[in-house]
């Protein structure tokens, strides 16, 4: 016998499935489990896979009805969403079936809730109306940029005391007003702010940051009181009333390499050879940025044109897929990677309307690529780590093996379906080539 699906509508993206698994199927589940575990068990007294069933059942029992609801609810669910053709937004983990009762002879109900792509038209995506400004550098960027080298390739010097810019490194102990610790970690690095109030702590902007924590010095031990961000990727930290200790073990400043060990550290004959190499990478950054303004202007278009529901709130799921798109999106403009986890605490703290407006965008884009059948190649991605790694001053194997291990791998084919498609749709608009200063005027009056 077949299971009976039912489908009902349970909010916006949501969807209930409903499964009644008939008492058939569970007792050929069941003793496929049994003899699987007949043939292995070893029992005293009896040869490998030779022991009565009884003994069999009472020993083994309980493993069984798990191994027999795990199985059978995976294959249901699965079964449920291919035959109904959902595009389910993730899986339910497997915890999420285990109150299931399992019982020879009865049948199963098993119910789940799921998030699912959104349903909307597309538009025509010809003609789009879209200003490319000039890609050129402003003045005193490359010696900007040569600075910044400095910093990052700069020593770290002990301070007695600290003072604003410097960096404090100790333990970090994150808990909410219910006294449940989130975080504990043993070499927390915080940055007290160079100017102004606001500074970053775990992953959480804190907008009173100097007011709370001032300038501590070794062996003192702070307090920083900071409400959680409404759209982090953690659901448990979302609005609570958070406390993190702060416990100072050393206190550092950078001092900036010297302009011969940055030449000599990058293998070049001379300090011109590093403005030229400098001046190369921004180049090259200044281009993404054009090619990423450009597709800025494609997806506000799409937005502004297509219209569907999301659900009412941002699940962790959903929050931590809008999160890792955009951190490979900086990643991709060549943003500095000191700089990058600072934007990630800013985007934790943007308001739900923007976090809303990433998800839609998402959503949109993968249905535009799917209508044109963008596919992604092996040498696309090669080509898109050459160029990250070239960023960030790495070998391109070690970013590649970074992104697998962090789990970026798939954010990042993701990232590069998304550019094929908006590119695919910047062939078909109009382009008007502007100045920078043009562009962003434009831009100004336009928001």
């Amino acid at each position: 016998m077949s299971n009976t699906v039912k489908i009902e509508d349970i909010g916006p993206c949501r969807k209930k499935i409903s499964i009644d698994v008939p008492a058939s199927k569970v007792d050929e589940a069941m003793e496929t489990a049994f003899a699987a575990v007949s043939h292995e068990a070893s029992i005293p007294g009896f040869r490998k896979g030779r022991a009565p069933r009884r003994l069999v059942e009472k020993r083994f029992g309980s493993y069984v009805k798990e191994e027999t609801r795990a199985r059978l609810c995976s294959t249901a669910y699965q079964e449920a969403i291919e035959e109904s053709e959902l595009k389910v937004l993730g899986h339910p983990p497997a915890e999420y079936f285990e109150n299931i009762e399992i019982e020879a002879g009865s049948p199963v109900h098993i119910e789940v809730e799921v998030e699912v792509m959104p349903e909307f038209d597309i538009p025509d995506l010809t003609g789009i109306e879209v200003l490319k400004p000039e890609a050129s550098l402003p003045e005193g960027m490359v010696e900007g940029e040569i600075k910044k080298i400095a910093i990052n390739e700069g020593d770290l010097d002990e301070q007695e005391k600290s003072a604003k810019g410097n960096y404090l490194t100790g333990k970090a102990v994150m808990v909410d007003s219910d006294g449940v610790e989130h975080y504990n970690i043993d070499g927390a690095v915080v940055q007290l702010p160079e100017k102004g109030e606001e500074g970053m702590v775990l992953g959480v902007i804190v907008p009173d940051f100097t007011k709370q924590v001032g300038t501590p010095n070794e062996g003192d031990t702070v307090s920083i009181k900071v409400k959680g961000p409404e759209n982090h990727e953690v659901e448990a930290l979302r609005g609570k009333d958070l406390t993190v200790t702060f416990e100072v073990a050393k206190v550092y400043a950078i001092v900036p390499a010297p302009m011969a060990d940055i030449v000599a550290k990058y293998g070049l004959a001379s300090e011109e050879q590093l403005r030229e190499m400098v001046t190369a990478r921004l180049d090259q950054r200044a281009m993404a940025q054009q090619q990423g303004v450009m597709r800025q202007q494609i997806l506000r278009f799409l937005a502004e044109k297509i219209e569907f529901d999301l659900p009412a709130g941002l699940s962790a799921q959903q929050a931590a897929r809008s999160l890792e798109r955009q951190r490979m999106e900086l990643m991709y403009r060549g943003v500095d990677p000191t700089e990058i986890e600072t934007n990630m605490a800013q985007l934790r703290s943007a308001s739900a309307a923007r976090a809303t407006a990433e998800l839609k965008q998402f959503f949109i884009i993968n249905k535009i690529a799917e209508s044109l059948d963008v596919q992604v190649e092996e040498a696309e991605i090669n080509t898109q780590i050459v160029q990250m790694a070239m960023q960030q001053n790495k070998r391109p194997e070690q970013l590649r093996d970074e992104l697998i291990k962090s789990g970026q791998a798939q954010t990042l084919v993701q990232q590069v379906r998304e550019h094929k498609t908006v590119d695919k749709i910047l062939e078909d608009a109009k382009i008007e080539e502007v100045s920078a200063d043009d562009f962003n005027k434009r831009m100004k009056d336009a928001e």
